[in-house]
């Protein structure tokens, strides 16, 4: 029994650090055999990604891919954003440049930025 258009969701997977799509080599088949569409891909310099490490100065340099994939989103869809660890950061950003395209996201075990602190906070903690 499938899901009717209304049901099905986009669900777009992305990664943390040190890791790829191929980290949701698992959850992306039940996903889409439950129905929904998936996404997942390379941020810069991840996984097959041939971006050069060197090259990726900022957050806006490593989430790219992200930002093209969401800007590439018809107006039309919404899509839920499922982020892992430095993900979350990635998706924040995706959030703010494409509120309109988002219906969700979803924090998973992620970095979640708030507007009091510097995109460097929890890390300028630590070090």
């Amino acid at each position: 029994m499938g899901l009717t258009d209304n049901e099905q969701k986009h669900i777009v997977l992305v990664h943390g650090a040190c890791h790829g799509a191929w980290c949701w080599f698992k959850l992306k088949p039940l996903l889409e055999a439950a129905g929904h569409r998936v996404s997942a891909f390379d941020l810069s310099a991840s996984g097959t990604n041939t971006e050069v490490i060197q090259h990726v100065t900022t957050l806006s340099d490593y989430t790219k891919p992200l930002l093209e994939f969401m800007a590439a989103v018809p107006p039309e869809e919404k899509v839920v954003l499922v982020g892992h660890s430095l993900g979350g950061m990635n998706m924040a950003l995706a959030m703010e440049k494409f509120p309109e395209k988002v219906s969700v996201a979803v924090f998973l075990a992620a970095f979640m930025p708030d507007y009091v602190h510097k995109l460097s906070y929890v890390l300028d903690q630590v070090s």
